[in-house]
């Protein structure tokens, strides 16, 4: 039996809660960003405004970008991002491995370009969304490391608390 099959498997709605807090966290760390851009731009002169205003109109599409970077490095450093830790879920590889950079950033991408891929974990059994499927992860609940007690190891010799 491997890790992953050993935990619940998170369903839409903790999945799309976490994804729409961390979509609010890129919006508004990007809007923010083109914010105090616009600032400078009005302090330093007409070629700075040109940039700002350039960066502005980028946003669109810069945003998927940053969705995408922002969701596959929390992945790679500690397997869930902010809003997949505010609901407790965690992905991680069908092995119950770590999710590798490759398949961080190809499951970030598809997440964020393609995020309709998603409505397949309402007919999948272990509610996988596409970029689950294309990169061979499951996204689990993650109750904590002291959640279950049969699973810490006594020694010899001690009484468990």
């Amino acid at each position: 039996m491997t890790t992953a099959a050993r935990h619940e498997y998170a369903g839409i709605v903790s999945r799309s809660v976490a994804y729409v807090v961390d979509a609010l966290i890129v919006v508004f760390g990007v809007s923010g960003g083109i914010a105090v851009m616009g600032v400078v731009a009005m302090v330093a002169g007409a070629a700075a405004r040109d940039i700002a205003q350039a960066a502005a109109s980028a946003y669109v599409f810069f945003l998927p970008a940053v969705l995408a970077v922002y969701c596959a490095v929390f992945w790679l450093l500690a397997g869930r991002t902010p809003g997949m830790a505010l609901l407790g879920v965690r992905v991680m590889r069908s092995d119950g491995r770590p999710v590798g950079w490759l398949g961080a950033f190809v499951r970030g991408i598809l997440l964020a370009l393609f995020p309709i891929g998603s409505l397949w974990l309402l007919v999948d059994r272990r509610h996988q969304a596409v970029h689950d499927k294309v990169v061979r992860t499951v996204v689990v609940r993650d109750p904590g490391p002291s959640s279950r007690l049969d699973e810490v190891p006594v020694r010899a010799g001690s009484e468990a608390v």
